[in-house]
């Protein structure tokens, strides 16, 4: 059991390879960089080391809670967890949670493949991605024969912008660290107005951002990228990136410009710079949402759930998360009640800035 910044250089190099001979897309949610950004904010963060013959031959970074209880890497918050071990590699969930002294390990978003903890799992969902492996143009084939309307009116849009507002300007990777502070505001507004748990009012969260801004690796690698109108930021996006993916996780946009869609705007100019820079996948993540459904190519497969050994701390775990678990994928499965239920957040959401 190592804190991140224990690790050697072999074991960082062992870490790489197992990604590359991992088939599955390399997300830099999970890259060592990604766990020592987080072991920099969250002090519980620990990495367990599994070896064979006196070899080190893979990983599990995980955040170690009360009694025992495990979580994966920034529950919550990032879109792709689990262990980093060999295809196929004889290991039962149970005995890597007793080597490490751990009751349960949680996960919200696990990888597919991910054979230790997929028997675990309580819910299965879609992560949503944009290919563009081909290619920009090749992507916009697939956008005009998939959803013609969306592309014609977006395209319609950002022109309108340019003309209306004022000259557009596209950066895949700003730098300027008060395009990073507008977008978090943007965010944290964009949070309070849907009625939901503002993430950036959680310290450790505001502190990994700005740690992962800074973070140049080429397999991870804090992208800021901001689409201006008359040298204004009108929408911004904070993801991560590796040599091949790009990890969509906080975008927003200026609500005075909401007409105009610069969202969506933005996100097929990230589509195109990414293309531009040998990226074949943007990965929109975890949850259904219309923007997401209007320019997505494809999906793979996360899950949630929990693996536990008997005793106090998987007793615990269960009475904490899967009761209110069970009742979200109740009403998530249902939409009407899923309807509902969002307006009802922002019907609270109003009421609380009244």
């Amino acid at each position: 059991m190592l804190r991140p910044e224990e690790l050697g250089a072999g074991d960082r190099e062992l870490w790489r390879e197992l990604r590359t001979k991992s088939g599955q897309p390399r997300n830099p949610f999970m890259e060592p960089e990604f766990t020592d950004a987080v072991g920099r904010v969250r002090p519980r963060t620990c990495v367990a080391v599994v070896y064979e013959g006196g070899d080190a031959v893979g990983f599990l970074p995980h955040e170690r809670g009360p009694l025992g209880q495990g979580r994966a890497l920034a529950f919550g918050v990032s879109d792709c967890q689990g262990a980093v071990l060999p295809p196929g590699f004889p290991l039962e969930a149970g005995e890597l949670l007793r080597a490490c002294s751990l009751s349960s390990f949680a996960f919200d978003n696990l990888e597919a493949e991910q054979d230790l903890f997929v028997p675990a799992a309580a819910a299965e969902y879609s992560a949503y991605v944009i290919d563009v492996e081909k290619g920009y143009e090749a992507y916009e084939t697939v956008l005009r024969a998939q959803a013609p309307k969306f592309l014609k009116t977006t395209l319609a849009k950002e022109r309108r912008l340019g003309r209306q507002v004022g000259e557009l300007r596209f950066v895949f990777d700003e730098t300027d660290p008060a395009a990073l502070r507008t977008l978090m505001e943007w965010k944290s507004a964009q949070y309070r107005r849907t009625g939901r748990r503002d993430r950036f009012a959680q310290e450790w969260i505001a502190r990994l951002v700005h740690q992962l801004a800074g973070t140049r690796e080429p397999e991870c690698t804090g992208t800021l990228s901001v689409l201006y109108a008359a040298g204004r930021p009108v929408a911004a996006h904070f993801g991560l990136r590796s040599s091949t993916v790009l990890a969509c996780w906080f975008p927003s946009y200026d609500p005075e410009f909401a007409k105009y869609s610069p969202g969506l705007v933005l996100h097929l100019r990230m589509a195109e710079a990414a293309a531009a820079a040998g990226i074949g996948l943007l990965d929109l993540g975890r949850g259904a949402a219309e923007y997401k459904d209007s320019l997505k190519t494809g999906e793979l497969t996360v899950y949630e759930g929990a693996a536990t050994r008997p005793g106090v701390g998987a007793a615990m775990h269960w009475l904490s998360v899967e009761p209110a678990r069970r009742a979200h994928h109740f009403v998530r499965n249902r939409p009407r009640l899923a309807s509902a239920a969002a307006r009802t957040l922002k019907g609270v959401a109003r009421l609380r800035r009244s």
